[in-house]
């Protein structure tokens, strides 16, 4: 039994996407797999300002903000930008300074020009703070202990000028906060892995810092306060590189967040971070769009081969089961060490399934165009 030239060429093809798929695991993230954990600095070695941005976040500041207030780290500041808001924020915000006298409190107020939403709220933040060395998180997370900040304090190497934290999601019921949770291991996965590669390109706003000089060095978000997005990734993605940039993913200084509840929601907020991807820089979008790319084609092909002789059916599934194989021995161990170690079981299924959301997502997103931060 012989291979026709169809199937030769469409198995050659489900080869290739293989191929490719096996760089992104073994030359890429299996970096991070490997990546020894460093203990923490049991010391405060650097005054730092912690930033948090809240729009009609009451509920969040009232459960959080003290676990972010009572740090175990010698001096720092807090920083909360109430942008706008119209609940019990204010109030809340102002019980709270009273019983600690290291958080400071920025208003936004409706009349004031510039407003170009959360990128402006972050600028304020930042004008604010009297440190070099800044925190960023959000109203709705919690440091996993009181070492948050010993985590991601500045390196004693001067020239480090970024760190890049890690944010899981806080697990509930349900299938959604399933994909939501993986999704979140995967973008994670993906831009520490490529920051150890030396090719940093985004962070996360949940848990991130940087230098203030850095920041008004590089021009702040002049380059895309346009965008409603981007306050973190647009920002690393701009001014990271190999020699300023570090990631601190010890378990001590991860930061949980309450993850969407409801799909429609979690699609929104999906939109708004595709909406940046879009201004990364080109070999950013090339890499990461070629990731998508030959994983799509990886399950074309491998379907279409289903559809011929028993032959080309054999060696598309016998390459179907090396490609799980290969994935299971390196992406259960990240989940484990990325504080997700419950999902490692369901991995070939969630795989599959975020898979399809992305491309579900990226056609969406050229219909809806309008993207907003709260």
């Amino acid at each position: 039994m012989e291979l026709t030239l169809v199937e030769s060429c469409l198995l050659g093809g489900l080869a290739f996407c293989f191929i490719i798929q096996l760089w992104f695991t073994l030359g890429v993230h299996l970096k991070l797999a490997l990546y020894k954990i460093e203990p923490i600095i049991p010391e405060g070695l650097r005054p730092i300002s912690v930033i948090i941005c809240a729009r009609n976040e009451a509920a969040n500041l009232q459960e959080y903000l003290p676990l972010v207030l009572e740090q175990k780290y010698p001096d720092y500041e807090v920083i909360v930008v109430n942008d706008r808001s119209w609940d019990a924020t204010e109030d809340i915000l102002k019980d709270l300074s009273v019983r600690y006298p290291h958080l400071k409190v920025v208003n936004v107020n409706d009349g004031q020009k510039f407003l170009a939403g959360k990128k402006f709220a972050v600028t304020m933040g930042i004008k604010a703070a009297k440190h070099e060395w800044l925190v960023f998180t959000d109203a709705d997370c919690m440091p996993a202990t009181e070492n948050w900040l010993l985590g991601m304090q500045q390196p004693a190497d001067e020239a480090t000028e970024i760190v890049l934290g890690y944010s899981p999601y806080i697990r509930k019921r349900g299938l959604l906060n399933a994909l939501i949770r993986f999704e979140t291991f995967f973008t994670a996965v993906n831009y520490l892995s490529f920051a150890l590669k030396g090719m940093p390109y985004m962070g996360v706003g949940r848990n991130m810092a940087y230098k203030k000089s850095l920041f008004f060095k590089s021009k702040g978000f002049a380059a895309h306060m346009h965008i409603p997005s981007g306050d973190d990734d647009l920002f690393v993605n701009a001014n990271a590189h190999r020699r300023n940039t570090r990631i601190a993913i010890q378990p001590d200084a991860h930061v949980w967040s309450e993850p969407k509840t409801g799909f429609i929601a979690y699609l929104r907020q999906k939109k708004r971070h595709l909406g940046a991807g879009k201004f990364y820089k080109g070999k950013h979008k090339f890499i990461l769009s070629a990731q998508i790319f030959f994983q799509f084609m990886f399950y074309v092909t491998l379907i279409a081969a289903l559809f011929f002789q028993p032959l080309a059916v054999y060696i598309a599934l016998g390459v179907l089961a090396l490609s799980i194989i290969i994935r299971c021995l390196v992406y259960p161990r990240l989940l484990r060490k990325l504080n997700y170690a419950g999902l490692r079981w369901w991995f070939p299924l969630l795989d599959l399934l975020l898979f399809i959301f992305l491309v579900f997502n990226a056609i969406v997103s050229i219909f809806v165009k309008k993207v907003q931060w709260k």
